[in-house]
């Protein structure tokens, strides 16, 4: 588990707002504040600055191998350690074998996403500290937590309250 950061969080009613003022808070600077929300909006990853996912390159990776596995499998247990002549058919066939190639590129790219997802996003994270219990519902938030770039707590709240926090408080641990 990570260890937990305190750093100083700014709540919004409004996601456009957030979303003006997440581009205005990495124009100052910053570069490991993170917001939350209660759903995703539109244009936030870009107002942040959150690259694209490593997840589809995971999954395309072990479908591969899963694709590669199931043909290995199907060749070896056909053509090497079991090969029965029946009627003279050839002792590998693509055809025959294609759903057993289908379900393991299926697995293993479904397995290796799930465990790609959860190792990505370092969950699960057991008892996360409550900030605002409105922030699942209707209000949205952006934290600068304290490891961050030239972090000064007083210079982030006002940062905050100058791009149109409704509410900016310190918090001990995120």
């Amino acid at each position: 588990m990570s260890k937990k950061l305190g750093g100083v969080v700014g709540i919004w009613l409004d996601d456009h707002e957030l979303v003006k003022a997440a581009h205005k808070v990495r124009e100052a600077g910053y570069k490991k504040f993170d917001a939350i929300t209660p759903f995703p909006v539109h244009g936030l990853e870009e107002a942040i600055g959150i690259r694209r996912s490593m997840i589809p390159w995971v999954t395309f990776i072990m479908g591969s191998v899963g694709l590669a596995a199931g043909t290995a499998l199907t060749f070896w247990t056909s053509a090497v350690d079991w090969a029965i002549n029946v009627g003279g058919k050839p002792f590998f066939s693509g055809p025959a074998f294609t759903p057993i190639m289908f379900e393991l590129t299926i697995l293993f790219a479904a397995l290796s996403s799930v465990v790609a997802c959860f190792a990505l996003c370092r969950l699960p994270k057991i008892d996360p500290p409550i900030i605002d219990p409105d922030l699942t519902s209707h209000k949205f938030a952006l934290f600068i937590p304290e490891n961050d770039v030239n972090y000064d707590a007083g210079r982030a709240e006002q940062l905050l309250k100058s791009v149109g926090a409704k509410e900016v408080r310190r918090i001990a641990e995120y």
